[in-house]
């Protein structure tokens, strides 16, 4: 207990928390804003590599960092695009669409590395974004700008959501499609736009851990950020507030993890450490996903004129 107690009155556990969280929390954000229009979005996984991916090829090629940002969303818009046009377009399984779209982002990422770098053992490497010291905020002035990005996505994404025209229009297509085309709305288009720009988010979250948490490209980076991400929406209830909390909380507990982990006397085994988080998570899953109110057409395709 007093080894927990001096991890948690120590600055660097919390700022190493808030690391943690900021690629969950924009991946997060993404698929949240993908479902709440009524489209599951398992090609996060690969989508966050393939952002990771072009990112840091981009900037390694000479550009900016936050040029580097705008090539790993457009990258992810493009494999959403992908994605709106099989489940919306052609009204094929979302899951199926999902899994295969991360099956080919990930491979198509691992080949580009390879014959870009047909001969290098190890990563090369860039110049990350620096931490905002000048920011008079503490834990936060320790963090980089898109750390600050992803924070203030969450109160505009609350209110684009549930305070705009758009943002009734995607929550109409996610809950009753078919209503939302007797007033008017083009079901089609509000889905395919929620997707592609959940999608871009996803690239943005992987383009945070070559970016800004490490500053090389290596496999299995991602290391199943992208489920992680798709579990917390459910924890979140579809609400951008409760993905910022849930994005926290799963952070919490790897950083906990691992600083118990180095501070261990060897008589409790790693791997239970290394479960920790994934265990909390779970029960804290089941014990607010009873009462989480889904979209009600979530993965129901939609074909225009039916009823």
């Amino acid at each position: 207990m007093s080894d927990v107690m001096d991890i948690l009155a120590n600055a660097s556990f919390w700022v190493a928390v808030l690391r943690t969280a900021t690629p969950l929390l924009l991946g997060t954000l993404g698929v949240l804003l993908c479902e709440r229009a009524g489209v599951l979005n398992l090609g996060i996984e690969g989508i966050m590599v393939a952002g990771a991916f072009t990112g840091w090829l981009t900037v390694y090629a000479g550009h900016g960092l936050w040029t580097g940002v705008l090539v790993a969303a457009l990258t992810g818009a493009v494999l959403g695009s992908l994605h709106a046009w099989l489940t919306v377009g052609l009204a094929l399984s979302q899951h199926v669409s999902g899994l295969g779209i991360t099956m080919l982002a990930t491979a198509l990422s691992y080949y580009g590395y390879r014959v870009s770098f047909p001969k290098v053992n190890t990563p090369p490497t860039i110049t990350p974004f620096e931490a905002m010291d000048w920011l008079p905020i503490p834990i936060l002035s320790d963090q980089t700008a898109l750390t600050l990005l992803a924070l203030l996505l969450v109160p505009f994404l609350a209110w684009v959501l549930f305070r705009t025209p758009l943002g009734l229009a995607v929550r109409m297509v996610g809950e009753n499609p078919q209503a939302a085309e007797g007033q008017g709305v083009a079901v089609m288009a509000v889905r395919s736009g929620a997707i592609i720009a959940g999608s871009a988010l996803m690239g943005v979250a992987g383009a945070f851990l070559t970016l800004s948490a490490f500053n090389a490209f290596f496999f299995n980076m991602v290391n199943g950020r992208g489920w992680i991400c798709v579990a917390l929406v459910v924890f979140a209830s579809w609400r951008p507030g409760k993905a910022l909390l849930g994005a926290l909380l799963f952070a919490f507990f790897d950083a906990l993890q691992l600083r118990l982990q180095q501070s261990g006397d060897g008589l409790v085994p790693y791997q239970f450490y290394l479960m920790l988080p994934y265990l909390l998570s779970i029960v804290a899953l089941v014990l607010v996903a009873r009462k989480a109110a889904y979209p009600q057409a979530l993965m129901k395709p939609y074909r225009k004129g039916e009823r």
